[in-house]
């Protein structure tokens, strides 16, 4: 029996599939599971330089939660809750993600689906891709962890049309309010996701997570730090910031070694 997830490895790149073709990809509680724990072991690999998540197949990228598990994760508030926790902590492994993160997305891309691609720090979906979070249809709410991937992302105003009008929309509507970074055709939503994934590790890894840790960290309203702000200059004591220095004035390509 194949995985419900399960991680490929091409060198520096990372892919993270999410394997329900068969239901749309729909998230149940193991896969939420087994996502937190894919993610926990990647981020701990300093030889990642990029994450790419994706749904198997190309019907969807994740169809939202698996409404059949609704008895048992949904029953009651006690219920709910505990599977909202389950939920948030792989949310926070994704957004908390030291190495950048790529969302790969072909078709339905609803509900937590929509939700998790959200979290992720690009998303690069083909232009019959189909986005939306229609649960007002079954009178539950989107949590705060859930919501604080759109939030960030669209702002309260387009989380708020999202949420309150369930509306499922095209890939160029989810482009303009923000969802997305770019459109492609179908055929080339792979090559380009990999393309971009390739240009992202081919830099300096300690770069990325920096650049990653401080855009975390300038969503925060609290006033930076002293010792913050010096971090902002470690990345001249590097060997990396000398091999790209010296590549440059050789006219060749950096030899990052992310020390």
């Amino acid at each position: 029996m194949e995985e419900s997830v399960y991680v490929e490895r091409d060198g520096a790149i990372a892919t993270v599939v999410l394997n329900r073709p068969d239901k749309m990809n729909a998230m149940t509680v193991d896969m939420w599971l087994r996502l937190g724990d894919a993610f926990r072991r990647l981020n701990a690999d300093d030889a990642v330089r990029c994450i790419v998540l994706r749904g198997a197949g190309k019907k969807a990228f994740a169809a939202g939660a698996d409404i059949a598990e609704f008895d048992k994760t949904r029953s009651n508030a006690k219920a709910a809750k505990a599977y909202g926790k389950q939920v948030a902590g792989t949310m926070h492994e994704v957004t908390r993600a030291r190495h950048p993160t790529v969302a790969l997305i072909h078709g339905a891309c609803v509900g937590g689906g929509l939700e998790l691609a959200a979290h992720c720090d690009m998303r690069i979906a083909g232009a019959s891709a189909r986005f939306g979070v229609p649960i007002k249809k079954l009178g539950l709410v989107v949590a705060y962890d859930e919501m604080a991937g759109l939030m960030v992302l669209v702002g309260r105003a387009a989380t708020l049309e999202i949420l309150l009008e369930g509306r499922v929309f095209g890939a160029e509507e989810a482009f303009a309010k923000g969802l997305l970074n770019r459109v492609v055709p179908d055929d080339k939503v792979e090559e380009e996701t990999y393309a971009c994934a390739r240009r992202i590790a081919e830099g300096a890894p300690l770069v990325a997570r920096w650049h990653k840790k401080f855009a975390l960290r300038l969503a925060e309203s609290r006033p930076l730090t002293e010792e913050e702000y010096d971090e902002s200059y470690a990345c001249f004591e590097t060997e990396d910031f000398k091999e790209g220095a010296a590549a440059f004035i050789a006219k060749r390509a950096p030899q990052f070694k992310g020390r």
